[in-house]
């Protein structure tokens, strides 16, 4: 069997788990910094590190899924990543924490360019596969603020690193012995893709290239954010760090399901007809995200959120549907080295603006000028549906 069934099970949960264990640190930092007797925005540039890694090692972890094993290097990123959060949680000093924090993402980098190549092998349904997957990652988002906040209140910030660390590792021995070795290969897509001429090619990828970089800013600033965000204009909702979780949870699992809704868009309909309107809606949302409080930052940050969060299939659809399954695995690890190490900006700029001004107006609003950018490139992306595609429901 070349490819079993709960395959797609664990793929998926490997998702979450990037996901979850990438953003720990962002909602335990409010329980960290009396600790530590660190400020929130020095506390917050430890983060860096991880960043960079998770987007710098997403190259040599999709060269080697294409050129060694796919099943290999996801045994590794459990395995890798839980340990490394096992290590955070024992870490004794700022440094030890940052060291830590960066094999996080070093391991954590090998899921996307792996985990996504793996998925949308022999998929006939690209944009339902990936909106499920998505859904799953964004879970990982949410139920990192809400376990962090738990954990660290009701336990300890060590905790909130160590329990999903081994949790993880966990995982990784169930993927081991259930996920046999895969055949490799897969059909080519070369005859559907001469039909695209070169023109068209290097514009979508153009395109592609701008959308990761300015997404992965906007997406990671404002998960990163979010609790902070959260503790200085939510005070009237929530007054714990479990409460503020709670609310950050809340807000990613209904943002979630964006990435269903647009998955099945992106099947029946062509990409630039579902990326034009999600690039553009999160200009105004971003820009009244710089001054709302309380209850009316909530809704706002549902609606926000649900568009960042929906970007993120379509970029993944657009390296799906233009490349051959042979080498996916290294295009997707180009796209998450892009917006990866895009995202990796959005620390130090959060830390600086808000450690000028004191808040996130500003934040946001260099937030939705990026976002203006993805909406220029969505408008240039080609009208019609590749036949690319054809050849990988084969």
């Amino acid at each position: 069997m070349d490819r079993p069934r709960f395959l797609n099970g664990f793929i998926n949960l490997g998702h979450t788990v990037d996901h979850m264990l990438m953003l720990i640190f962002p909602t335990v930092v409010l329980a960290m910094s009396p600790a530590f007797g660190w400020s929130y925005d020095d506390m917050l540039k430890l983060s860096v590190g991880g960043f960079i890694a998770f987007g710098a090692g997403s190259v040599p972890a999709g060269w080697l899924g294409d050129r060694w094993s796919r099943r290999g290097m996801m045994i590794v990123f459990f395995f890798g990543i839980g340990g490394a959060a096992v290590l955070a949680g024992l870490t004794q000093s700022p440094w030890q924490l940052a060291a830590a924090l960066t094999l996080v993402g070093l391991f954590g980098a090998i899921y996307h360019p792996v985990g996504i190549a793996m998925l949308v092998k022999d998929e006939a349904r690209v944009g339902r596969a990936l909106g499920i997957n998505g859904i799953w990652g964004n879970l990982g988002v949410a139920f990192a603020a809400l376990t962090a906040g738990g954990l660290a209140e009701f336990v300890g910030w060590r905790a909130a690193f160590i329990l999903p660390g081994l949790a993880v590792m966990a995982l990784g021995a169930v993927f081991a012995w259930a996920v046999p070795p895969i055949a490799a290969g897969g059909k080519r897509s070369s005859a559907a893709r001469a039909a695209l001429d070169n023109a068209t090619i290097v514009r979508v990828f153009i395109v592609l290239l701008i959308a990761t970089a300015c997404g992965g800013v906007i997406f990671n600033a404002t998960t990163i954010a979010m609790p902070k965000v959260f503790d200085e204009r939510l005070s009237a909702l929530a007054q714990s760090t479990f409460g503020i979780g709670a609310l950050v949870c809340t807000v990613y699992v209904i943002a979630a399901f964006s990435q269903y809704c647009v998955g099945r868009l992106i099947d029946k309909v062509s990409v630039r007809a579902v990326f034009v309107p999600v690039a553009l809606m999160q200009v105004p949302l971003l820009l009244l995200a710089a001054s709302l409080e309380n209850w009316a930052m909530l809704i706002v940050a549902v609606a926000m959120m649900f568009f960042v969060f929906g970007q993120i299939p379509i970029n993944d659809a657009m390296v799906a549907r233009y490349t051959d399954e042979h080498w996916r695995a290294r295009v997707y690890a180009l796209r998450y080295v892009v917006s990866f190490g895009g995202s990796s900006l959005s620390v130090p700029l959060i830390a600086r603006l808000h450690g000028a001004s004191g808040n996130f107006a500003s934040v946001f609003m260099v937030l939705s000028g990026l976002a203006v950018l993805i909406g220029l490139a969505a408008l240039c992306f080609p009208r019609s549906r590749p036949t690319v595609e054809l050849a990988a429901a084969e």
